[in-house]
């Protein structure tokens, strides 16, 4: 394995450790409304990144050829991250990060167009089998308990265009914290009309949690941007699953949450699925393929 792709792989893990308790702490930062919860996540996160970027020679210098890239990644993200921090407040933990986890099989979707990268038929049955999974754990119904894992499964396909300009921002030569560092801002600002109008007073508990759960999405948006311009996400995403893990035991010891069994075969389907990609890329660039 080349130090690329081992340095993707070991960025990737701590995203997902990061993001797993990103998830924890806004769901025990209790009944707060979801924009109040998603402004701190990227407020916190901006202020760390222009920490980051003022220690900089470049400072704030961003590539004339990146513009496009970053506002596509910030507007389908921060469309993602609204939808992601909804779920996360009315499903169980890893259901809700399950869902957001579609992200690599969309972008296999959008490389295509963004990219250029061609996916293969292998490729393709990945991403079939994975949205079966999704249908397991979304459990399609006409009741309004269904609205909730629709909005969450949105969310992973706001993730899954965000990492594909991702990608193609690292393959332009953009640094990650300025990417990191857009993102944030732009949500920030998109989010701060819907914040001010609706925002809840805080227990000092709840303030710490929110800062907490910025400071968590700050340290996975710097891994996962580090991640995918070491690497393409075909070669590393199926360790981000990692996620899965970490939160599922979170809601576990914490809210004594245990997935059901149409869950958990959602589950087996769509880490299954991404680990089946992932094999096959090993073995297609082992044989030379």
């Amino acid at each position: 394995m080349d130090s690329k792709k081992s340095r993707g792989i070991g960025h990737i893990l701590l995203a997902a450790l990061f993001f797993a308790f990103m998830t924890f702490f806004v769901r025990i930062s209790g009944d707060l409304p979801s924009m109040q919860k998603a402004f701190f996540r990227n407020f916190v996160a901006m202020l760390v990144a222009i920490g980051i970027l003022l220690r900089t020679p470049e400072k704030f210098k961003i590539k004339k050829s990146s513009w496009p890239g970053l506002l596509m990644r910030s507007a389908c993200g921060c469309a993602g991250l609204i939808c992601n921090f909804w779920a996360i407040d009315r499903l169980r933990i890893a259901d809700a990060n399950m869902l957001n986890k579609l992200s690599p099989f969309f972008a296999i979707i959008f490389s295509y167009w963004v990219l250029k990268e061609k996916a293969n038929w292998k490729e393709w049955l990945a991403v079939i089998v994975a949205f079966i999974g999704a249908l397991f754990v979304m459990k399609p119904s006409v009741s309004m308990e269904f609205i909730p894992a629709l909005v969450g499964a949105l969310g992973g396909l706001g993730a899954g265009v965000a990492y594909t300009f991702v990608r193609l921002l690292g393959k332009q030569g953009e640094r990650g914290p300025v990417i990191v560092f857009f993102f944030s801002t732009f949500s920030s600002l998109c989010i701060l009309p819907f914040f001010i109008a609706g925002f809840t007073p805080m227990t000092g508990k709840q303030w710490l949690y929110l800062i907490l759960s910025g400071v968590c999405a700050m340290g996975g948006q710097l891994n996962i941007t580090a991640a995918y311009t070491y690497a393409p996400a075909k070669e590393i995403s199926v360790f981000d699953y990692a996620q899965i893990l970490f939160a599922a035991l979170l809601g576990f010891i914490f809210f004594d949450e245990v997935p059901d069994v149409y869950s958990l075969i959602g589950y087996v389907l769509i880490i299954g699925a991404a680990f089946y990609r992932w094999a096959m890329g090993r073995k297609e660039q082992t044989n030379g393929t």
